[in-house]
């Protein structure tokens, strides 16, 4: 009998073992949290927090002003490097403050630097005598504290660790290596194999459940001294102590390794087009990641809003970096923000929180974007987030072909309704006077039924006309060159042989619908121009354009002219497919950048 309650209760353990020990199954079932949250924390904070971007009288020397560089720009020695602990005042360090900031915000998860690139450990590290409890002198472990709040106030824990990059092990990557060259690659294995793994599996151990391991190599590892076998080495302990932990694009592996588990784009940089795996940015509430004295380059609200808001509506989130003081406090200017940030999402949270973008044009429609999410099999609510509020107060919403069911602007006293019209993939919502944010405000469109789009729709203007340009063509495999805005030059096609271009817009209604031309013609003669719209051309001879002062006394560039093309009836309202072509003679050059469309007064 013994030896049967023996082997059930082994049985037991093991399946439970087992069962604890199974991986998300699929990336997809472990993102999914990651991919509905949408937003967290950054923390960067560390034995340079106590520098504040200047040593010995002297700023950074790096003209990026990133402060948590500090020992390496700034040449300081280790044992130097140590002193800064006596900046660190314990009696006010409070990791739950940092946690309800977070949460206060709207956040669902925190990143910690549990180990930035200078190799000092934030914990009571047993591998590391280098680390911030013993350097301190304290008994605390800030992240056992963190630990403990994030499970008190339901935020999601994952760690930061530079696992490239490390000043202090004396084989530890340092870029000035470079030129020096004194680490083999046998040297480098053993501090992996000393430090990384070991610290890596304290932070798998000691803390609870993990949500991810954020690493830092921002270079393909193919370029470092980094091995793959290592990299697989770090994979396999993350998937056997804590199989849900996400692993980010910067361990050193792009996505298309399946455990990599989602795309983290180069720091400050934003989405460009829809995806359709996850990803984030991750971005700074100011300039600099480690607390700087001198950092003046706060970003406002708005335009922190307006950066997680685009990221949403092409698939990604955001994760926003705060720098404390070596004494945990946040400057206040990050605070206001984040609590700015936070009120805008209580209200409005729905259109970030699991929800996602339509494969629409990124940024199609001039007022704002577009973040979208189904309420079951046939229901789905569409998200209008207006950064411009017309002046008119007609806000044009292009490329839906699907009825809404009704719409409603989110204020602060509740839900609005608001009248609309439809006419084919053109929805013209009726505005009250006064925006429902003062930041960014956000109108619910309903619909019953799973959208019907049209992603291909020359998008309407907030003024009420149509621009046909290089980002909304039709004709994806074009001949032309699309050259992109380079601060002065619009973005431009480059005409340089005969060819055509072919546009697809919708006309609202029947009548007369002028016709305007910007473009730069680079030659010496015209260089003739056809606009063809059912069986009406409109002809013209595109003169020499010339040159423009940029700057008085410095530097001129291309000038890019108007001309009207002239006049052509619409017979009723609909789509119709416009064509220009254009016939250059040898070695003439033409840039094209757009045509205007817009009803003739009458």
């Amino acid at each position: 009998m013994k030896l049967i309650i023996t082997t059930l209760l082994l049985s037991l353990l093991l399946t439970s073992n087992m069962i604890s020990a199974q991986p998300g199954s699929t990336r997809e079932e472990r993102v999914k949290w990651f991919t509905d949250a949408r937003f967290g924390m950054f923390i960067h904070w560390g034995l340079y927090s106590g520098a504040e971007g200047i040593w010995k009288g002297e700023r950074l020397r790096n003209g990026n002003n990133y402060a948590e560089w500090i020992r390496y720009r700034n040449r300081i020695s280790r044992e130097e490097y140590g002193t800064l602990t006596s900046r660190f005042n314990w009696n006010k360090i409070n990791p739950e403050e940092w946690v309800l900031l977070a949460k206060k915000a709207g956040m669902k998860y925190i990143i910690i630097t549990a180990k930035h690139h200078d190799g000092v450990a934030i914990w009571n590290s047993k591998i590391s005598d280098y680390n911030l409890s013993k350097l301190c002198n304290t008994d605390r472990d800030v992240i056992k504290e963190l630990s403990s709040a994030c499970r008190k106030h339901g935020i999601k824990l994952a760690f930061y660790y530079s696992h490239w990059l490390d000043w202090e092990h004396p084989y530890g990557w340092d870029h000035n290596q470079e030129i020096t060259g004194k680490v083999t690659d046998e040297q480098y294995n053993r501090y992996w194999q000393e430090k990384v793994l070991p610290q890596l599996r304290e932070l798998l151990t000691n803390y609870g459940d993990i949500a991810m391991l954020w690493f830092d190599m921002w270079v393909d590892h193919k370029t470092t001294i980094v091995k793959k076998e290592q990299l697989e080495q770090v994979i396999k302990l993350i998937r056997e102590l804590q199989p849900n932990c996400l692993i980010n694009s910067r361990l050193g592996l792009t996505v298309s390794n399946t455990d990599i588990d989602f795309e983290t784009m180069g720091d400050n940089q934003f989405g460009a087009y829809y995806q359709n795996y996850a990803w984030e940015t991750s971005g700074t509430i100011a300039h600099s990641w480690g607390y700087n004295a001198l950092e003046n380059q706060w970003k406002s609200t708005s335009q922190l809003l307006q950066s997680l808001i685009d990221n949403v509506s092409l698939n990604g989130g955001f994760t926003l970096n705060i720098g404390p003081r070596a004494d945990g406090s946040v400057p206040y200017e990050g605070i206001r923000r984040l609590n700015d940030m936070g009120t805008w999402l209580s209200k409005q949270g729905e259109s970030i929180y699991g929800s996602s973008g339509l494969p629409l044009r990124p940024g199609q429609n001039d007022w704002g974007r577009i973040t979208t999410k189904k309420i079951d099999a046939s229901r789905q609510s569409v998200f209008l987030q207006v950064y411009n509020w017309p002046l008119d107060h007609v806000l044009r919403l292009t490329g839906i072909l699907s009825a809404p069911q009704r719409i409603e602007l989110i204020t602060q006293a509740g839900k609005l309704p608001l009248k609309f019209s439809q006419n084919g993939p053109l929805t013209h919502i009726q505005l009250p006077d006064n925006p429902g944010n003062p930041f960014v405000s956000t109108i619910v469109v309903h619909y019953a039924q799973p959208l019907n789009l049209d992603a291909q729709v020359v998008a309407e203007s907030s003024f009420g006309g149509f621009s046909l340009n290089g980002r909304n063509n039709s004709d994806s495999s074009s001949k032309y060159e699309l050259k992109p805005y380079d601060g002065v030059r619009p973005a431009h096609f480059v005409i340089d042989k005969p060819g055509q271009l072919t546009w697809k817009f919708y006309a609202p209604e029947a009548g007369k619908y002028k016709f305007d031309l910007s473009f730069h013609n680079a030659a010496r003669n015209d260089i003739e121009c056809t606009v063809t719209v059912l069986d009406q051309t409109l002809h013209q001879q595109l003169k020499p354009s010339g040159q423009v002062v940029v700057e008085p006394h410095d530097y001129n560039t291309d000038e890019f002219v108007n001309t009207r093309m002239g006049n052509i009836d619409i017979p009723k309202k609909g789509y119709y497919e416009l064509t220009i072509r254009f016939n250059p003679k040898a070695r003439e050059t033409l840039f094209f950048n757009s045509i205007w469309i817009n009803k003739a007064e009458k």
